[in-house]
């Protein structure tokens, strides 16, 4: 009986896409709720909507390290469009580049982390670990 109520929450859980919650930073479980603290970063410890709890979210350091990468390329493609193509002087070019990385890095953070969050979730991510009936004799 159990298993069927969990699978029946899984399957409530699933009915979310974990790419528009993750776009639109609500929670994985019922894409309602806040998934970010308000003015950061940081994962909220429960859903505000259902309760649902975001304490065990691990999205590691995978956002950082696609955001890194496609802002730098970005960034390299505008300054080379704005002083190249056209012509700007360095000093403004450098200023509109690094606004543009500013925001642009922020507002893709928390993208990237809450569909990588959103993602663990939808498919049951967890670490691996040994079940008790392996051979424990070996």
């Amino acid at each position: 009986m159990q298993n069927k109520e969990k699978e029946a929450g899984r399957e409530q859980s699933r009915s979310v896409s974990p790419y528009r919650a993750g776009f639109l930073g609500r929670c994985p479980k019922c894409g309602e709720g806040a998934f970010f603290k308000p003015m950061s970063l940081d994962i909220r410890d429960t859903c505000d909507v259902c309760g649902f709890d975001l304490r065990a979210a691990d999205p590691g350091d995978g956002a950082q390290v696609f955001v890194i990468l496609i802002m730098g390329a970005i960034a390299a493609l505008v300054g080379f469009i704005l002083i190249g193509g056209m012509h700007m002087p360095p000093w403004l070019a450098m200023t509109i580049i690094f606004a543009l990385i500013l925001f642009g890095s922020i507002w893709m953070l928390r993208v990237f982390k809450a569909t990588l969050v959103a993602l663990q979730f939808h498919h049951d991510a967890a670490e691996g670990r040994l079940t008790d009936g392996e051979d424990k004799d070996a």
